[in-house]
């Protein structure tokens, strides 16, 4: 009896979440031009992700799509089994699937704050959770944040700050800590207890930590796979979510993501980091 191993292809993967339009589209855009192997569009709407597909076609580039929606969890698990079963792994993981609430909204801020933090932190931590096990030797993974990330961190309290900036902060403290701001945001105590008034900010400060301890564990618990992850701020951008104001295009915004994602084999670094404009940033 033959192994069905045999149909899972060679061919190197790389898988962009949110990415029918704006930065994720234009991260799959220069992933095409620059990466060996197949690149995937994911998005929850499969019209819309099979429109960015044509568009990148009519540009003379190849991509493939992949419904695949970050806070449904089955939609998640799916995923992952596809491209454990199609490619045996994945070689590039770029985490962009986010939200945020423009100034105007008026969306209750305790709204806010749950929606943003089951978006940008709990659903992407579900991806990481589910799809880090998949990561081939010499993977990269790239968690799309921003530069609010280390703008709200200095906004904190310093027992908070001390927290967030520790080499010891477990995955496990780190969710019960963006819960606790989600739940103290509800009886408006979460200025009291040392957060600062941006869900935006918080879930990606959130993000950066969570880049941050998921390196260390790669670290230790496969020294020898050379997988670098780190997080990133692509910039102020042109997109639907940041506006028109914005001095950076998408593709402009999609630099730094894919320098992380195509990182030379046998580099050891950047891993772990908070990168912007190509250069590591302090946290």
């Amino acid at each position: 009896m033959t192994s069905c191993s045999c149909l899972i292809t060679m061919t190197k993967v790389a898988v962009v979440t949110g990415s029918n339009k704006g930065i994720g589209l234009s991260i799959v855009r220069a992933l095409c031009k620059q990466f060996e192997g197949d690149v995937y569009v994911t998005a929850r709407d499969k019209t819309r992700g099979e429109e960015a597909v044509k568009t990148l076609a009519s540009e003379g580039l190849k991509s493939k799509f992949h419904q695949l929606d970050i806070n449904d969890i089955n939609s998640i698990i799916k995923a992952a089994a596809f491209f454990k079963d199609t490619y045996g792994g994945v070689d590039v993981l770029v985490n962009n699937a986010g939200i945020a609430f423009k100034e105007a909204d008026t969306t209750p801020f305790p709204v806010q704050a749950e929606v943003t933090l089951q978006t940008n932190f709990f659903a992407t931590r579900d991806m990481l959770t589910h799809f880090m096990p998949l990561m081939k030797p010499g993977g990269r993974v790239v968690n799309i944040s921003s530069f609010m990330a280390s703008r709200t961190l200095n906004q904190c309290s310093k027992e908070l700050q001390a927290r967030f900036r520790s080499e010891d902060i477990t995955e496990d403290e780190l969710v019960e800590l963006m819960k606790r701001f989600v739940e103290k945001t509800k009886s408006d105590q979460h200025k009291e207890d040392g957060w600062p008034q941006t869900a935006y900010g918080v879930s990606k400060t959130g993000l950066t930590v969570l880049s941050m301890i998921l390196a260390r564990r790669l670290s230790k618990e496969r020294p020898q796979d050379n997988i670098l992850l780190n997080a990133c701020c692509p910039g102020w951008v042109r997109t639907d979510m940041a506006g028109d104001k914005a001095p950076k295009s998408p593709d402009e915004g999609a630099i730094t993501p894919v320098y992380l994602a195509l990182l030379p084999p046998g580099a050891t670094e950047p891993h772990g980091r908070f990168v912007s404009d190509k250069e590591v940033q302090k946290w």
